[in-house]
């Protein structure tokens, strides 16, 4: 029987609310409790975080002008800079057992960004990497952002694909500490011909099922104490 990927929608859901739970869920296959790698599909309100290599001078307004603006700010414990989520954006939390597959981050990271090109590829946007960077690009803009933390090689945190996310928020910020960067959008990328958010999430679901040799499962609630 192959190794399932446990794949749940929760749709929107605050930031706070979706940390705590991804770390239960880490703890949880950490031990045991939970069998298999999971993949959590949210959706966020207004929110900026700060990674482990983030740097003041990234976030270019102060955490009181954002609250102003009805946007949260955390600092996590994910690798990169400071990036934003908000609605319109695919947000992917991979809980994945490295011992099962590949005990190397790096090999991580580029799996995930191959899901994504993958997925991409599916709806119409030819995407590729940019060497020396994390994350994926389509024409020299970006795309999707990707930041990871990992304990006894089981990993949590992810990515953020802009589907149809107002893209006017990262301009409060230097995006993933890269200077001039232009971010897209799947929106941007195919104006009218862009498909749903569902019909994207269903898209990186399968993409992520074949890069790590896993059968995608949807589940209702996954029930952790």
């Amino acid at each position: 029987m192959a190794a399932e990927l446990w794949v749940e929608r929760l749709g929107l859901v605050s930031y706070g609310e979706a940390l705590e739970l991804q770390r239960r869920v880490a703890r949880a296959r950490i031990s045991g409790e939970v069998s298999e790698d999971v993949l959590l599909l949210v959706e966020h309100p207004p929110v900026v975080t700060l990674g482990r290599s983030a740097k003041d001078a990234h976030l270019l307004v102060s955490g009181e002008m954002l609250a102003a603006r009805g946007i949260e700010l955390f600092e996590v414990e994910r690798g990169g800079d400071v990036t934003f989520h908000g609605p319109g954006q695919l947000v992917g939390y991979p809980i994945i057992d490295l011992k099962r597959h590949r005990q190397d981050l790096h090999w991580y990271l580029r799996q995930v960004e191959q899901a994504l090109i993958d997925a991409l590829a599916e709806i119409g946007i030819p995407a590729d990497r940019n060497p020396g960077l994390t994350g994926v690009w389509t024409a020299g803009r970006k795309i999707a952002s990707i930041g990871v933390h990992a304990r006894d090689w089981v990993t949590w945190h992810g990515f953020a694909l802009n589907v149809t996310t107002d893209l006017s928020y990262f301009d409060l910020m230097v995006p993933c500490g890269i200077q001039a960067v232009t971010m897209t959008s799947v929106e941007r990328e195919l104006g009218a011909r862009a498909p749903t958010a569902d019909l994207v999430a269903s898209a990186v679901v399968r993409t992520f099922g074949s890069v790590f040799s896993l059968e995608p499962r949807e589940i209702g609630h996954l029930s952790i104490a």
